[in-house]
């Protein structure tokens, strides 16, 4: 599906079922540098079980078109815009990681849109190395091989994916690298300069479910203490011998997490 947001094209994916404004809407926001290819099974699950679903490429990502923004207040409000475009009064927002960050400002700052919150891979702060973002900001592939090995857990290396052929770490790496120049940094330091993240969650006021993995390097689960505590009522679940990428490491039980949510 492709919307015009602005003055860009703006591709999401719906699971390969028609649009419908009459169903509940779940919106998936990916993390830095990636486009919603993550989102594959999940929004597929979702689009076949009574769901609109709409699994955007944020600005200058995947097929979407446009420069990638570089705050994520900016990201924010061109979420809720690309709701009202989309025709869409609320949704539940889904979010990892960078995403996560945006599903979070969105619903501090537009609460009228967001109908329930799941983050995925979530800290608030989130604070990007040096050395990552000084290579990501050189365009370096080193800041590609950061990510691809900080960000899967200990089965990665040996294989682990659930589908016979595929590796993780390959996988993880090609889609990095797909990405325009200059877009994972404007990404990592989006995450990193995110300052007011505790004030924006403590204005929170729809439901919201953490989904963090026990072996997450990137944003590990000590670190979503502080956010947990301005959540009032948030619900977390902690994916046993999981990274950051728990969509591609644990892609079944990401899914049942989502759905135990009741989004």
């Amino acid at each position: 599906m492709e919307l015009q947001v602005g003055d860009q094209r703006i591709y999401a994916y719906t699971g390969n079922r028609p649009f419908r404004e009459d169903q509940p809407v779940l919106v998936f926001l990916h993390g830095a540098s990636m486009d919603h290819s993550v989102w594959l099974l999940q929004s597929r699950y979702f689009a076949h079980h009574g769901y609109s679903v709409l699994a955007v490429d944020l600005p200058g990502h995947g097929r979407s078109g446009g420069e990638a923004l570089d705050s994520i207040p900016a990201l924010a409000d061109w979420t809720a815009t690309f709701l009202e475009t989309a025709g869409v009064t609320q949704a539940a927002l889904v979010g990892h990681s960078m995403g996560s960050l945006v599903a979070l400002e969105t619903a501090a700052r537009h609460p009228t849109r967001g109908r329930a919150l799941a983050l995925l891979g979530t800290a608030v702060p989130m604070p990007v190395g040096p050395p990552l973002l000084a290579a990501a900001e050189r365009d370096d592939h080193a800041a590609v091989e950061m990510i691809t090995l900080w960000g899967l857990g200990d089965r990665a290396p040996l294989g682990g994916n659930r589908v016979p052929g595929l590796w993780m770490m390959g996988g993880v790496e090609r889609l990095l690298e797909r990405a325009a120049p200059g877009v994972l940094y404007r990404d990592l330091k989006a995450c990193n300069d995110y300052q007011h993240g505790l004030e924006s969650a403590a204005r929170v006021q729809c439901p919201v479910q953490l989904i963090l993995g026990s072996e997450d390097r990137m944003t590990p689960v000590k670190t979503a203490r502080q956010l947990q505590e301005q959540l009032t009522g948030a619900r977390t679940v902690v994916l046993d011998d999981c990274g950051h990428m728990m969509m591609v490491e644990r892609p079944d039980q990401t899914l049942d997490a989502l759905i135990a949510a009741g989004l």
